[in-house]
């Protein structure tokens, strides 16, 4: 896997230090930008497993897994990690389910040859898959409602892309580079298919270790925005809520511990599906329509301002309210009942 090339001039995501809990939640409420905490996760056992040696870290999970089939990506050899799209449009990879141990055995053979099929087990649920992880492992996180993943496999690299919750993305074994655009860059970043992705979420179609600046002149642009970290085992980086984030693992053996939560109840549903939803409903009608469309829109969402309720009595106003979590059921509800006819 290529050093240098576009990430040698690209400027370095700030560094913060903190003393405590509470330093980090201040830090983490007050931060708009990503930033990195160097040794963050220093004092964990998986950390220091893995600077012993990755089959260490290796054993150290093996220990603490539960019984149960893992689903795991399996890439092309000859791919350099990249688990992407081919060039017909399919995926570049396939999908497995099988026991750590068994995966882990085909990572212990395929470790530092560059020749083996990229192995990658992402997003992995902490609490459902293993025993007692998280409870020796963790960064102490406040009232936040987490959801706690682990990461784990071979050099890979993961297309630019983003996620709604703000994300606390910790390395516990190898190292790996990140290099991060501000949510308004997305034009710049080439964005493929919103349906048919490799996780879920739509993709930079740039190749970050060649980038085609003739077929992706913008993502010039996109570069002198880009802020990048490679993180050492311990280190921690914040990415906020919808910034783009292109990842490569970048030692033999790398391992990742995350943590997504969003500052708003989650009740409140998914902006993506409004999104979707939008493309299928408004986006191939007509232009006069569409402008009306866009006008309701800032309306009733983007401007909301008291004029839209101000002449309706209090007491009748129900969803164009702030919502509560029976007036998002009672919205959701309507969805569900429009969706299925």
């Amino acid at each position: 896997m290529a050093d240098g090339g576009i990430f040698a001039d690209l400027r370095a995501v700030r560094e913060e230090t903190v003393a405590d809990a509470a330093a980090l939640d201040a830090l983490l409420r007050s931060s708009a930008e990503p930033f990195v905490v160097r040794g963050l996760a220093a004092d964990w056992p998986l950390v220091q497993a893995g600077l012993r040696s990755a089959r260490e870290a290796r054993a150290y999970l093996l220990e603490r897994r539960r019984d149960l089939p893992f689903t795991v990506s399996i890439g092309n050899a000859g791919s350099d990690g990249r688990l992407f799209y081919d060039d017909a449009m399919a995926m570049n990879f396939r999908m497995a389910r099988a026991k750590l141990p068994e995966i882990f055995a085909k990572i212990d053979e395929a470790e530092g040859d560059p020749s083996i099929p990229p192995i990658y087990l992402g997003s992995v649920d902490v609490h459902e898959f293993f025993d007692g992880l998280h409870a020796a492992n963790h960064i102490e996180l406040g009232d936040r409602q987490l959801l706690s993943s682990i990461w784990m496999g071979t050099p890979t690299r993961i297309a630019a892309h983003n996620d709604f919750p703000d994300n606390l993305a910790c390395v516990a074994v190898g190292r790996r580079r990140f290099t991060l655009f501000p949510r308004n860059q997305f034009r710049n970043l080439y964005l493929g298919p919103v349906d048919h992705t490799p996780a879920g979420r739509a993709v930079s179609m740039v190749d970050f270790s060649n980038p085609d600046f003739e077929q992706h002149p913008r993502f010039r642009e996109a570069l002198a925005h880009a802020q990048v970290a490679e993180l050492e085992p311990g280190d921690a980086v914040y990415i906020p809520s919808m910034w783009w984030h292109h990842v490569e693992g970048l030692a033999p053996f790398n391992v990742l511990v995350n943590y997504w939560w969003r500052e708003t109840p989650r009740w409140l549903g998914q902006p993506q599906d409004a999104l979707n939803h939008a493309m299928l409903t408004i986006r191939d009608l007509p232009e006069d329509q569409k402008r009306h469309w866009r006008d309701l829109f800032d309306y009733y969402v983007f401007a909301n301002t008291e004029e839209v309720v101000a002449h309706i009595p209090e007491a009748a106003r129900s969803v164009l309210d702030p919502l509560t979590p029976e007036t998002a059921g009672r919205i959701r509800a309507f969805l569900l009942r429009a969706l299925s006819k």
